[in-house]
């Protein structure tokens, strides 16, 4: 990693994560494969942020440790990268063993359980899904009707009220790295 530790993916442990290795890895990784309209690809760290900001939207009392789990939800991204669900399954359940070790040591690592409860989990994939319907819908070329087949109906009133950010990597990465430092404090 930048930060010159050496993460074992296979077994990886909390010692080895730092939050500015995950903020400038997911700044670098494009969703949606690249596929998006604008200056700049949409980075899981901006999809991280969206996530987060809907989730709390959402979510008015949830206690700050669930806001951070939202804002990691997808941190393991940073050293296996982002891939479409079909990929996933092809690829078979060495993946998702991968994702959960790597998730595991990184709510470790930021004090959080290694499992996050089934509800907070489901609050959380609910904020993805809007996330991901309007990426569809704003900059990956989906008709509303389009998103909502693939990702569900979503509340109109909070849909219209978001819009999708396209930044330069390294303003991302800094703005995931001071939402990661405003939760910290909060904890």
């Amino acid at each position: 990693m930048l930060s010159g530790r050496r993460l074992d993916l296979l077994d990886p442990t909390p010692v080895d994560i730092e939050i500015e290795d995950i903020a400038h890895g997911l700044a670098f990784v494009a969703r949606w494969n690249g596929q998006t309209s604008g200056d700049y690809a949409y980075s899981v760290a901006e999809h991280s942020l969206l996530v987060t900001e809907i989730f709390s939207s959402q979510n008015k009392n949830a206690p700050v440790k669930w806001q951070l789990a939202a804002l990691l939800h997808d941190a393991p991204e940073y050293v296996i990268g982002d891939m479409i669900s079909p990929v996933k399954a092809a690829v078979g359940p060495g993946y998702g063993a991968l994702d959960e070790r790597l998730t595991a040591a990184i709510h470790l690592r930021f004090g959080l359980p290694a499992q996050i409860p089934v509800s907070i989990k489901r609050q959380i994939k609910r904020a993805d899904r809007l996330s991901a319907w309007l990426e569809a819908v704003q900059i990956a070329g989906f008709s509303r009707t389009e998103a909502d087949k693939f990702f569900g109906k979503q509340d109109p009133e909070l849909a219209d009220r978001l819009a999708i950010k396209l930044r330069p990597p390294v303003e991302v990465r800094k703005a995931f790295t001071e939402q990661y430092f405003t939760l910290a404090r909060r904890l």
